[in-house]
């Protein structure tokens, strides 16, 4: 039995199918009230990482564990207590999504600090571990979906800046490969895209995928801090911004992991957003 916990998120909802597709007995976990659609034979559990007391339930039967902070930034969370109860229920392996930002952000506490955390707790576990750090997700494209649809507009900060993001499909794979074999035990894979790619190029890879323009509007650093401050915590903007207007070499560099782990190169942007399309009609 495999416990996915962010079960309803951009990685978990896809590393659900791609092991329930692999014939593996699955329990999902997510902290909402809403419905969730599983692939038949499914076990769900409602739980509070929060609360790990709460996903007792889960861990009945369970040998491995996908440990995500379900969508906090691991804010208001302990990783120490939740692999606790976790070995006591017999789980022996866990593979935790982590961030790319605990070796290319060490001074931020949003980017870095908190999954540095969850890391040691997972390397001081006791239980058989890998960890995934990925960089920024394609997925936060979904961020314009509004003014795409509306308008047909993406407006960003530094149009002409790129960076390699992946695919959170790709994070899934990896973490279904980990979940299930023995030699990516110990491994810290570092995961992002096959080639950088700049917001002004993300918008013309939607206009193609929907198959009519999609015009790009700068914003200034100013503005783009406007807006983001209105859904991150104010550290958390300063860094994203550092993220996407300065990137740093690591950053930059490809990490050839993903290619390591599933035998293939990673996704691109364009792939991403033709599989994605319907979110920007």
């Amino acid at each position: 039995m495999i416990v996915v916990t962010g079960a309803t998120g951009n990685v978990g909802r896809t590393l659900v199918r791609a092991l329930a597709e692999a014939g593996e007995r699955l329990t999902a976990v997510s902290r909402g009230t809403a419905p969730v659609n599983l692939p038949g034979g499914t076990r769900h559990v409602r739980a509070d990482l929060a609360a790990p007391e709460t996903l007792r339930p889960a861990f009945d039967g369970a040998e491995a564990l996908f440990l995500h902070d379900g969508g906090t930034g691991g804010v208001g969370l302990d990783p120490r207590a939740i692999l606790d109860v976790a070995g006591a229920a017999g789980v022996r392996r866990v593979v935790l999504l982590s961030s790319q930002g605990v070796v290319t952000r060490p001074e931020s506490q949003s980017h870095g600090g908190v999954m540095r955390a969850a890391e040691e707790a997972v390397r001081e576990s006791g239980l058989a571990w890998t960890i995934l750090r990925p960089g920024v997700f394609a997925s936060n494209a979904y961020a314009w979906a509004e003014s795409v649809r509306a308008e047909r507009t993406v407006a960003a900060p530094f149009g002409d800046v790129g960076i390699p993001v992946i695919d959170p499909a790709d994070i899934a794979e990896v973490a279904a490969v980990a979940l299930r074999g023995d030699e990516h035990v110990g491994h810290v894979y570092t995961l992002n895209g096959p080639a950088a790619v700049t917001p002004r190029q993300q918008a013309e890879a939607i206009g193609a995928a929907l198959g009519e323009p999609v015009r790009f509007e700068e914003l200034t650093r100013a503005e783009a801090h406007a807006l983001m401050s209105t859904f991150i915590p104010e550290p958390a903007v300063e860094t994203s911004l550092a993220v996407l207007g300065e990137p740093n070499a690591a950053e930059l560099r490809l990490s050839p992991d993903v290619e390591h782990v599933l035998g293939r190169a990673p996704r691109s942007f364009a792939e991403w957003a033709r599989g994605n399309v319907d979110a920007f009609r």
